[in-house]
């Protein structure tokens, strides 16, 4: 069967695609590996890092993320168990607790982040900061257009 025609544009942007599949692959195992030591997932550890920041309900933190909120909640509650967070009443809503990172959270994910920060050095070495940083616009703009209203994207 004959492949769809498609623009050099949208060539490049499959290829672009599934480059980042691919990478996101690698990233989450990586961040597995980084997170074990201290007893966590890479999910776990986003949900940590997103709660590390002040005022984020579980909705917030999903959105942040580009995850369901069903999920995020799903790991809050087992961080919760483990001691790791604490939810607090939201001024702003009633339903909507905030997710709050208790002493031993702060610990966790500074263990995290500490072994995070000396990976990043060693892979971040490999590359020019200057095309690290033009890659991550890029994405950026991607990221953008994905999220406007399909409508709007034709």
């Amino acid at each position: 069967m004959k492949k769809p025609d498609r623009t050099a544009a949208g060539d490049a942007f499959a290829a672009f695609s599934m480059s980042v599949i691919r990478l996101s692959a690698h990233l989450s195992a990586e961040g597995d590996a980084l997170a074990k030591p201290s007893g966590q997932t890479s999910a776990r550890w986003q949900v940590l890092a997103a709660a590390s920041h002040a005022n984020m309900s579980v909705a917030d933190i999903g959105r942040i993320l580009g995850l369901a909120r069903q999920g995020v909640q799903r790991i809050a509650d087992l961080l919760e168990a483990e001691g790791l967070v604490r939810y607090e009443e939201n001024p702003a809503h009633q339903r909507a607790k905030l997710l709050v990172l208790t002493s031993e959270g702060e610990t966790t994910l500074h263990d995290i982040q500490t072994r995070q920060a000396a990976w990043a050095d060693a892979l971040g070495a490999e590359f020019r900061a200057e095309d690290l940083r033009a890659t991550t616009e890029v994405l950026a703009r991607v990221l953008d257009g994905l999220a406007r209203p399909k409508a709007s994207r034709r």
